[in-house]
């Protein structure tokens, strides 16, 4: 298993705007990725401004599959402009699991 977690951190007043961007991206892993496993958003208590999404994939070719697609693509075009500062990816093998 492949993941992906990511930390995001965006401008005062843009976090509406950043959970808008990310709830579309998950409702199309939802309809469409069968192999991105899990795709998980967090935002944080502390700081509202700061979200982590962690993706699980079934394989390489569907991590890529999905950092491919358009979705992706229009995601990073919303996100861009409102980031406050680089967002920290770090992609990993899952090493365990609790459902």
């Amino acid at each position: 298993m492949i993941t992906i977690t990511a930390i995001i951190r965006v401008k005062k007043d843009a976090s509406t705007t950043m959970r808008d961007a990310l709830l579309v991206v998950a409702d199309h892993v939802r309809a469409h990725e069968p192999e991105t496993l899990g795709f998980f958003i967090s935002q944080s208590m502390e700081d509202p401004c700061v979200f982590t999404t962690y993706e699980r994939f079934a394989n390489k070719a569907a991590m890529d599959r999905h950092n491919g697609s358009d979705v992706v693509a229009d995601f990073f075009a919303i996100a861009e402009p409102i980031l406050d500062g680089p967002v920290t990816l770090i992609t990993a093998e899952e090493a365990s699991f609790k459902a």
